[in-house]
């Protein structure tokens, strides 16, 4: 399994964190979840951070079987529409840049 994690790094226009956050969940979440071949989609809001320490105030995770499976969803059309959404979503609340990074996924039981 690997994730695909999309960093927003930067920071919310001041007063419109409501807006950016309820903009993601009604308009990108429908989009990310039918990105074909996903096993999981996690959309996680910044909350606190160490003193010092960049702010996050998204980060977004997809879940794939493998690369092949990544990369499908990359160029699909439910992608091709998210990046235009983002891309309005960002411009009207959002000051920063947005990375992207793949990672292998291990996971253990607590």
């Amino acid at each position: 399994m690997i994730t695909r994690f999309a960093m927003f790094e930067g920071s919310v226009r001041p007063g419109q964190t409501e807006a950016f956050r309820a903009a993601v969940l009604e308009r990108l979440v429908p989009l990310w979840t039918q990105f074909p071949g996903n096993t999981d989609v996690r959309v996680m809001f910044g909350e606190d951070r160490d003193q010092g320490a960049p702010e996050f105030p998204l980060i977004l995770a997809i879940t794939y079987p493998d690369a092949a499976a990544m990369e499908g969803a990359l160029g699909s059309p439910y992608r091709a529409q998210s990046r235009d959404v983002t891309a309005e979503i960002v411009a009207e609340h959002f000051d920063g840049h947005i990375h992207h990074h793949v990672t292998q996924l291990n996971a253990y039981q607590a």
